[in-house]
């Protein structure tokens, strides 16, 4: 992994064998704790999406991939265990079918290249719920 910093822009790039949501967790090691992820795209393999039902259980796929990573948003916030990311994703089969949904999991497979958008810490936290969601909460801005 490597990155730059500008201001509140992070630009990631992510190598063969790194995983999506600890790299970008790893960002709190360096003093980012609360961003916005705005896009991402690259090549993934080993990768679990899905989506959370109607009763709060999230339902599940796997892909062994590669694949194609077209587009990345989410967020990086404090949760309950430390820092946690909440990404969405649309990635692309060797037959161009395109399959999205919220991302759990995702090994690199040649590079993926993301954005962030550093935001105030303390902004925003994740906290738990009577489901397997975990909420994005927002503090008094007074």
């Amino acid at each position: 992994m490597d990155f730059t910093r500008v201001g509140n822009d992070i630009i990631l790039r992510l190598d063969p064998g790194e995983e999506i949501h600890n790299s970008i967790q790893s960002l709190s090691k360096h003093g980012v704790n609360c961003a916005v992820i705005t896009s991402g795209i690259g090549r993934v393999r080993d990768i679990q999406i899905g989506y959370l039902s109607a009763d709060g259980i999230y339902q599940t796929i796997d892909h062994e991939g590669p694949m194609e990573l077209l587009s990345t948003q989410g967020n990086l916030a404090p949760g309950p265990d430390g820092p946690f990311t909440h990404i969405h994703t649309l990635l692309s089969d060797n037959g161009h079918n395109v399959h999205g949904g919220h991302l759990y999991h995702a090994i690199v497979h040649v590079v993926a290249e993301i954005h962030l958008r550093v935001v105030d810490a303390g902004i925003m936290t994740r906290e738990p719920t009577d489901t397997e969601f975990v909420a994005l909460k927002f503090c008094d801005l007074g």
